[in-house]
């Protein structure tokens, strides 16, 4: 089924052409293909043009992967640099027609992983790839929902990252489409059990270190970006919770922060990022509002919310004491308003036409999955086909 193939979004003009100029340092071996490798690049202009500083340029403002490599400049020059690991959960499936996993098992436990099974193979093939390509490998096991695993990868700075992450969903869908199986990184598939999400882990290297808020609602517009992404924004399913607040090792918060007590491995999970986002987009949305919090000395009034009780099970007066008085967005509509109306993420981060862009795009895609109306059943297949 898949999507269709030719949408044009409105705002985009059958006229003009960019280039695609290939970047060599991200050539990694595709493992599921001998004999072939990967690479990623930058949509370029084909004419040098003066730019904001009145040089000539040829970098496009709509290219995801410029966009982030100019906010981790931005911050590296003010003395700011980050890593970022990537924890990728997908779901395989022996049907997509009518969506059936591979199989059932309890979370981590062993009868994920029979010996001898096509499951088995296939995860090891995932992982041996990975680590073939280059990419450091820490960790795959079983997660919670029926044919559910996770890969978690190393510690990167961003734009590495981001294409690491993208070359590792490659490997793990033309893997198990190699046994006839279907990766999907679907949001949410099973409304009885969890979700499928892209948790990234950042840490911040400063010599001046500031404390920061960030703007959630409006950045969830890019790192939660079409309406299925929604079923996962709930309280009490491990997705992050509703509430806008952080917490030590609190997998309810948003924002986790995790190893605290270490300060070699000290980071913060973001949690509110599933697999149909770009990467480098909801990086450079994330790092780039975090960032000018630092720059602006944004004081951080929420407290950490580390203690037994998440903050949808808190009573108003506590949650009033800790600071966390807003909601995440809970829908994608509200989630696109945020972003449209956030001039931080609009005006400076994103910049007013990728955002303009990226809203026109985004809301085209949520057309083109809907194309099924009420037919729940062809409405999922399209989903897990197309993710």
């Amino acid at each position: 089924m898949g999507l269709v193939n030719l949408i044009v979004a409105p705002g985009f003009q059958p006229s003009g052409e960019y280039l695609y100029v290939p970047d060599l340092s991200t050539i990694r071996l595709c493992p599921y293909s001998p004999g072939e490798v990967s690479l990623f690049g930058w949509f370029q202009e084909k004419t040098p043009y003066p730019g904001a500083d009145n040089q000539l340029t040829v970098e496009v403002t709509l290219c995801p992967r410029a966009t982030l490599r100019r906010i981790v400049r931005e911050s590296s020059d003010a003395g700011i640099d980050y890593l970022v690991g990537f924890e990728a959960e997908f779901i395989l499936l022996k049907s997509t027609k009518t969506v059936e996993a591979v199989s059932y098992h309890s979370w981590t436990a062993a009868n994920a992983f029979p010996s001898g099974s096509v499951v088995s193979k296939v995860l090891k093939e995932i992982a041996d790839g990975i680590q073939a390509s280059g990419i450091e490998l820490q960790m795959y096991h079983a997660e919670v929902a029926p044919g559910q695993y996770e890969v978690v990868t190393g510690p990167l700075p961003p734009l590495e990252s981001a294409d690491a992450l993208i070359h590792t969903r490659e490997i793990i869908y033309n893997t198990a489409a190699k046994y006839g199986l279907c990766a999907t990184f679907a949001p949410r598939i099973y409304m009885d059990s969890v979700g499928s999400s892209t948790h990234a882990h950042i840490s911040v290297h400063s010599k001046n270190y500031k404390k920061s808020t960030q703007n959630l609602p409006a950045l969830t517009a890019i790192s939660l970006p079409i309406p299925a992404s929604y079923k996962r924004m709930a309280d009490g399913v491990r997705s992050g919770g509703t509430y806008i607040n952080w917490g030590t090792e609190n997998r309810e918060a948003p924002v986790r922060l995790s190893n605290a007590t270490s300060p070699s491995s000290r980071n913060f999970e973001i949690r509110f990022i599933d697999g149909t986002a770009n990467p480098y987009l909801a990086l450079a949305a994330i790092l780039g509002a975090g960032f000018a919090g630092i720059r602006d000395m944004v004081e951080l009034t929420i407290k950490d919310c580390s203690g037994s009780q998440t903050a949808a099970k808190m009573t108003e007066e506590r949650r009033q004491a800790l600071g966390i008085t807003k909601r995440m967005s809970l829908t994608w509509e509200e989630a696109r308003s945020r972003l449209s109306n956030n001039a931080l993420l609009r005006d400076s981060v994103l910049g007013a036409e990728l955002t303009e862009k990226y809203l026109a795009v985004n809301e085209t895609l949520a057309s083109a999955l809907a194309l099924d109306g009420d037919d729940e059943v062809a409405a999922l297949t399209r989903l897990v086909e197309s993710y």
